[in-house]
């Protein structure tokens, strides 16, 4: 294919607005692959941290001028010399943060803990992301995506979807467990599909938006709905659940986590931001809970969410209630601002049904 020296990028200058900007089309250097933006969604750390303002710290800091866009998926049009698995024509998932490779967490695969100031760069963050017809990655990067998945499919995988495995895989899930998940927005459905896929006995959701209570019933996500931790207990037989997770960042929200979870259970907060006021004796130790702090995930448990996305068939499309061109994405970060539907999706070619 032909490709050209010039494209569009958006930017998000932080006054809850998108603004384009002409770039050069990079060419792949050692070890880096140029992928052609097939599908890119847009994450609430995206609408919390830069599009409404820049306040975002450290990792989560965004230098202003890049391409937005962490969660993107494609093709390879060009590789450079020295690539050793990846080459032109593959599908790939990009996982969204480039690591220094060399650091004891980058060792285990979790770039997203990298500690080197100078080479820890994010997709979208503080390098160029995938709100644009192509991405510059680093072949350690990436991630096979199989025919059988779509490059929606993969572009949640990025983060939203490997997130919430992530913190399954730490508090564990199983046929024998009833679980909870507070905030119903992309990351808490996505975390209820993966609950699902695993046998939970019973799925309780919960949120303060009918909408996004309606899409949760709608894609046969729950079984039930509660707002108080006595609500739970009633769904549960007085006990309260196995495993619960935080997916709304809500001081509220989290309460409701760890006090709706029964002795013994286990609890993950995944949604970043905000505070979290509970009472330890009564709460926690007196009961023997565990609460997990889960961070996004590490490329190899990436690598393995995939395989079993095939495994089981599940299409984290279904997710996705919008789809947008890449010339509307000031309407799809507007959308996904107010925070009352499913995924919003940035698309190109074949995904922009």
């Amino acid at each position: 294919m032909n490709i050209p020296t010039m494209m569009n990028g958006a930017i998000l200058p932080g006054n809850s607005t998108v603004e384009f900007r002409n770039f050069e089309v990079p060419v792949p250097k050692h070890g880096e692959v140029l992928v052609r933006t097939k599908a890119s969604t847009i994450c609430g750390s995206d609408i919390r941290c830069i599009y409404r303002e820049h306040t975002g710290k450290g990792p989560e800091g965004y230098q202003p001028g890049m391409i937005a866009g962490h969660e993107p998926a494609g093709q390879i049009v060009a590789a450079g010399p020295g690539c050793r698995r990846f080459k032109t024509g593959d599908r790939v998932i990009i996982y969204h943060i480039s690591g220094c490779g060399v650091c004891n967490d980058c060792r285990r695969g979790y770039m997203i803990s990298c500690t080197s100031d100078q080479y820890r760069r994010a997709y979208g963050w503080q390098r160029n992301g995938g709100m644009a017809p192509y991405i510059l990655a680093e072949e350690k990067d990436l991630v096979a995506l199989p025919d059988t998945l779509t490059y929606a499919d993969g572009a949640q995988v990025a983060c939203g979807f490997g997130t919430v495995y992530e913190a399954i895989e730490k508090v564990g899930v199983c046929g024998n467990d009833a679980v909870l998940v507070v905030g119903l927005g992309p990351v808490g459905l996505a975390c209820l599909m993966l609950c699902k896929a695993l046998g939970a006995q019973k799925l309780i959701g919960s949120d303060l938006s009918p909408e996004r209570v309606e899409l949760a019933r709608k894609l046969n996500l729950i079984d039930a709905v509660a707002t108080t931790a006595a609500e739970v207990k009633a769904l549960t037989g007085g006990n309260g659940v196995e495993r619960a997770f935080d997916c709304s960042a809500a001081d509220a929200g989290r309460q409701l986590a760890v006090r709706a979870t029964r002795k013994w259970g286990k609890i993950a907060l995944v949604g970043e931001g905000g505070s979290m006021a509970v009472n330890p004796s009564p709460d926690m130790i007196h009961d023997q809970k565990t609460v997990y702090g889960s961070w996004v995930t590490s490329i190899w448990r990436m690598e393995e969410l995939v395989e079993r996305l095939v495994r089981w068939n599940i299409h984290p499309e279904k997710l996705i209630t919008h789809r947008f061109p890449l010339d509307n994405a000031a309407k799809a970060y507007a959308l996904a601002a107010e925070a009352k539907c499913g995924k919003v999706a940035v698309c190109f070619d074949e995904e922009m049904k």
